[in-house]
């Protein structure tokens, strides 16, 4: 799976079934202006809902799952009221959403997990959305591997904030029960290695992190572990320690099982980069005073 993150996405986007990535891209509209949005209205029934009552309440869960990672739900959820003919002739008013990718994301995430199609949206929409974030970015595939690596360094470190809240929501509060909860993301993902282990694996000294020492194709596993296990304490309402742990350990595991099933290096078997990220980081600020100190005019 991680040879790259590219190819990780491209990959995994093949195990969801043909037709039902047709079905969600047909749906799809696009603007005047190049934007793309799905219209609620559409997206229910393909979604297995039949009521659209029933429906509302999974796009308010939304909202709220929306407005709690930070992002303003009005900027992704569009209401839109429009008039629709009867069967009598007649016409009345019904509301309708325009939702962006991210607000179908949610929607599927936040669904009736019973539901095959919903499973099925899940794999899509997060495929996508890491997709359109990662892979498809021009920018990013341009990136050497030491500016992936700090890129990607940046992300897990804001992402596993957003970790550290969902964690405490769900009753792991002390710094030992989190350091406990990250051990188990790490044995799920490393085949039982915990933070320690695969610190002296990857023979590293005291003073390092393991994270400042990965590749870009590690780090990316690592962040993809830790924004599913986030989503999923969140998202299926996970309460007490033991719960936490036994789901940040199922999420590495599921992630570790797809990089064997793909052909992947496993996580614990690639190699460490000849620089840490903290010296990279070093080296970068001394080139920027080095061309700011250039540029100043002579006195």
């Amino acid at each position: 799976m991680f040879e790259s993150s590219e190819k990780f996405v491209d990959k995994r986007l093949m195990t969801v079934p043909e037709k039902h990535n047709q079905t969600f891209e047909a749906l799809r509209h696009t603007t005047a202006e190049g934007g793309e949005y799905w219209s609620a209205r559409e997206l229910f029934p393909a979604l297995e809902y039949s009521r659209w009552e029933k429906f509302k309440e999974l796009i308010v869960r939304a909202q709220t799952a929306c407005e709690t990672a930070g992002a303003k739900a009005s900027d992704h959820f569009h209401l839109e009221v429009k008039m629709v003919r009867l069967g009598s002739g007649s016409s009345r008013k019904i509301e309708d959403y325009h939702l962006s990718r991210y607000a179908c994301y949610l929607i599927v995430q936040n669904g009736d997990p019973s539901k095959p199609v919903i499973a099925l949206g899940q794999t899509y929409f997060a495929i996508q959305t890491r997709r359109q974030e990662l892979a498809d970015d021009a920018a990013f595939k341009a990136l050497s591997e030491e500016d992936r690596r700090l890129f990607l360094r940046n992300e897990l470190r804001e992402h596993n904030k957003a970790l550290v809240e969902t964690a405490k929501r769900a009753g792991v509060r002390t710094e030992l029960d989190y350091a406990i909860f990250q051990n188990h993301g790490y044995k799920g993902l490393y085949g039982g290695m915990d933070a320690k282990a695969i610190h002296a694996h990857k023979g590293l000294k005291k003073s390092q992190k393991i994270l400042d020492h990965m590749g870009s194709t590690e780090l990316a596993a690592n962040l993809f572990r830790a924004t599913q296990a986030e989503e999923k304490i969140r998202r299926e309402n996970i309460a007490g320690k033991s719960q936490a742990n036994a789901a940040h350990y199922e999420v590495g595991q599921k992630v570790r099982k797809t990089i064997q099933e793909l052909g992947g290096t496993l996580p614990e078997d690639l190699p460490c980069p000849p620089k840490g990220i903290p010296q990279i980081e070093r080296e970068r600020q001394a080139l920027a005073q080095n061309e700011g100190l250039a540029l100043e005019p002579p006195e």
